[in-house]
């Protein structure tokens, strides 16, 4: 969502469920990476609130802007006005027992299979393509699925310890 200035406009909205903060915040931004400053500080304080760690924060801010990199360059083929909706969740874990951070990424570009979604070989090395990797590797989990009408989602989750 942009204000009428074309600055990313953030939501915030704290519940209580469960005897647990449920934090949420959804942010909008144009698919362009201008924005990706504004992203960055969202996701380094969501994280921060949540209560990551700042290594942690700093490794999970790394693959959500390697995700919405991706997003800009794969599913809108460069730079645009499209939007991208980034929503961060502070959940409780399926077990119950530790809490996670939500990141869902939501664009309304190309749709590719979801299976076809893979980070190039590592062995090859050059500059460029280890944003999955990198997620992978940062988050707990990830899933990428194809949004109902166009366009793609992922969801990544961190455990907070």
């Amino acid at each position: 969502m942009l204000s009428q200035t074309n600055r990313p406009i953030m939501k915030n909205d704290t519940k209580k469920q469960n005897s647990s903060m449920n934090t949420k915040v959804e942010l909008h931004i144009c698919a362009n990476p201008d924005y990706l400053c504004v992203a960055r500080s969202a996701v380094r304080q969501v994280a921060y609130i949540s209560g990551l760690e700042k290594n942690e924060t700093e490794q999970l801010t790394l693959a959500v802007v390697e995700a919405l990199t991706n997003v800009i360059r794969h599913s809108y083929g460069g730079p645009s006005d499209k939007p991208i909706i980034i929503k961060f969740n502070k959940i409780n874990c399926p077990d119950g027992k530790k809490p996670a951070l939500e990141i869902v990424i939501r664009d309304f570009g190309k749709q590719v299979d979801p299976k076809t979604i893979e980070g190039r070989n590592l062995d090859d090395i050059k500059p460029g393509g280890v944003g999955v990797h990198i997620m992978q590797s940062v988050m707990d989990k990830t899933e990428f699925k194809k949004a109902e009408d166009c366009g793609m989602l992922l969801r990544m989750i961190k455990y907070i310890e």
